[in-house]
């Protein structure tokens, strides 16, 4: 089969699974190494539909995780190309993601089994807390930007014991000023600004909260996939002061 992936958690999703070797192409920033050698079809926003189309793909996997992607998605129906669109919004819909393109392409066992050592591991990183820390996690720094209630994040924090401070937002992220960081009083505030290779935390302390900063990788928290799995590893490790 003839595959495409058109963001990094959908490329992720479908290493977990193992069917690298069926794909033929993917965007500009995918960055697993088995896949550094296809044709690279451009930035998620900004995907080249003539050479997608020209790969002949008998499934594409498109996303709507990223603002302005619902373009990219319709240019696709509009050539008449077989679309998968996945748009994970918990962490229940990552794990459903998988069962379903699992199914879809014929390795709903491994799929199974992908899930189920996901769901081991995340249990095995809860703790308990006396109260449980309130987390901030932000996007980007000017303005900040913040995960709000609807976002995988606050499923991460909650299994993990912990509590988004921006979970009374009734969005998937946005801008908020530093008065709105300063009523949130966050307990953590990590820094996981996207498409950033190297992160600074000395520009959120220099904020003056009382928060405690860390910085996690993008790739472990910005991808609805199943590489989320190292943003739960790094959350467990950056709240384990407050245990």
């Amino acid at each position: 089969m003839r595959l495409v992936s058109l963001t990094c958690s959908n490329t992720e999703l479908l290493a977990a699974l193992g069917l690298t070797d069926q794909l033929v192409g993917v965007d500009s920033h995918s960055d697993l190494p088995e896949v550094a050698h296809l044709p690279r079809l451009g930035p998620d926003l900004d995907i080249d539909l003539a050479r997608l189309e020209a790969l002949r793909p008998d499934l594409v996997l498109s996303s709507l995780s990223v603002p302005g992607m619902e373009r990219v998605v319709a240019g696709i129906e509009a050539r008449g190309l077989p679309q998968r669109v996945l748009d994970p919004i918990s962490w229940a819909d990552v794990l459903d993601n998988l069962r379903q393109v699992g199914g879809e392409l014929g390795v709903s066992a491994r799929a199974e089994q992908v899930i189920s050592d996901l769901e081991a591991e995340v249990a095995s990183l809860r703790r308990t807390f006396a109260r449980p820390p309130r987390v901030a996690v932000e996007w980007w720094p000017r303005p900040v930007i913040v995960a709000g209630r609807d976002s995988w994040i606050s499923d991460m924090l909650r299994e993990l014991g912990a509590q988004n401070a921006f979970g009374h937002l009734e969005v998937r992220s946005r801008p908020v000023t530093l008065e709105e960081l300063e009523v949130a009083d966050p307990d953590l505030l990590v820094v996981s600004w996207c498409g950033v290779r190297k992160l600074r935390p000395e520009v959120a302390r220099a904020r003056g909260l009382r928060a405690r900063v860390a910085a996690i990788p993008e790739a472990g928290l910005g991808r609805p996939g199943p590489r989320l799995i190292e943003g739960y590893r790094a959350l467990a490790a950056a709240l384990s002061p407050f245990a």
